[in-house]
């Protein structure tokens, strides 16, 4: 298989099931943030040596590259297999939310980004996840698209809210606190 085809070169891009739509099309910009998300992941993932967050990790960039075949679907095609996303992977987050948020002290302030470079790649990663699903929202108002996809990126961007607090614990960094002036 080559990685270039030149089937691109003219601004379109081919769904999963053969529809070519413009590279600049809701559904592309979708799963293209998707992608990116689930890049940033990695980095986050290969500064951590927590085994526990490396697993989850791992497995919540298994669950995007999914998402992203959901959304990278021509939906008018119906014979096309693609991976069901449950809802016990939601579950799992909440899971993991819970068992973070256990060890962290209760949320008096909005804190800023940063303290630690790790913590900061989390916060990275959270809005990364967020654009994907305002995206994926927006798609959503036009096309057909799996309800649950929002609700695991919506979940997933708390996930990383506590993960970014958690981490930074782990690490001794000082949590920054935002003071309105």
């Amino acid at each position: 298989m080559k990685i270039y085809t030149k089937t691109g070169d003219k601004g379109t891009t081919a769904l999963f099931g053969g529809t070519r739509l413009p590279k600049h099309h809701i559904r592309i910009e979708s799963y293209g943030t998707v992608d990116e998300l689930n890049s940033f992941i990695g980095l986050v993932r290969d500064h951590l040596t927590n085994e526990v967050l490396r697993s989850e990790l791992k497995a919540i960039q298994e669950t995007l590259f999914t998402i992203g075949s959901h959304l990278a679907a021509d939906p008018s095609k119906e014979n096309l297999w693609i991976p069901e996303i449950k809802p016990t992977e939601i579950e799992l987050l909440e899971k993991g939310i819970d068992r973070m948020d256990e060890s962290l002290e209760p949320l008096k302030n909005f804190i800023l980004p940063g303290g630690h470079l790790v913590v900061s790649h989390c916060h990275v990663v959270r809005c990364v996840c967020r654009r994907a699903e305002r995206n994926v929202v927006a798609l959503s108002e036009n096309e057909k698209t799996d309800p649950i996809l929002v609700q695991y990126l919506n979940r997933l961007s708390d996930y990383f809210f506590v993960l970014a607090r958690f981490v930074g614990k782990e690490l001794g960094a000082e949590e920054v606190v935002w003071t309105a002036r």
